[in-house]
């Protein structure tokens, strides 16, 4: 049982027509957008710029120059959000999710039971490595057999530091109430 999660936001985003500061401004054109805008998220973390950037590099890595398939990476991201209760996480991902080979039906069955989607042994393994960080920070040895069969020592790493960065991310979201960007779904109807 999750605790109820903030329904309007804690910190509101910086006023993006106001920044007067040029690495933020710096910063905020390389981040994602929607409609021409930096995401919510972006706009609460720039209260901390210098974190942004940061955390910007660290993100934008797993996004685009990692060694994980990118559908993979999202099962796992959409896994962790679902298990973190993470609206705004799990709406993001939905999209990036769609453009990377996810189908409607596959983001809805990672709100559910894995054992009720035909997912594959391969898929199967990614969202039970998801499920096992979320409910006890430690992938079992019969899940970390079965990633092993099929990811090598680098991408095991990068498997865990999707997942726990995505965890961190969740964790941000949710305590902070950053609210989803206009036009991004929430979670799936049941």
């Amino acid at each position: 049982m999750t605790a109820p999660r903030p329904t309007s936001p804690r910190i509101q985003p910086i006023n993006l027509d106001e920044v007067k500061d040029p690495e933020l401004a710096e910063t905020l054109a390389g981040a994602l957008t929607l409609d021409g805008r930096p995401l919510n998220i972006f706009g609460v973390l720039g209260h901390h710029p210098k974190l942004l950037k940061r955390f910007n590099l660290m993100g934008g890595f797993i996004l685009n120059k990692g060694l994980l398939p990118e559908r993979e990476r999202e099962l796992v991201i959409l896994r962790i959000g679902w298990n973190a209760n993470a609206v705004y996480e799990f709406g993001q991902h939905t999209v990036i999710g769609l453009r990377c080979g996810l189908t409607d039906a596959e983001i809805a069955a990672l709100t559910k039971a894995p054992d009720v989607h035909g997912w594959s042994a391969d898929d199967r393994a990614l969202i039970a490595m998801a499920d096992e960080l979320a409910a006890d920070d430690c992938v079992t040895d019969a899940t970390w057999a079965t990633l092993a069969v099929r990811w090598n020592d680098a991408e095991l790493i990068e498997l865990l530091v999707v997942a726990g960065f995505y965890r961190l991310v969740s964790g941000f979201l949710n305590s902070a109430g950053v609210q989803l960007d206009s036009g991004v779904p929430g979670f799936p109807a049941a």
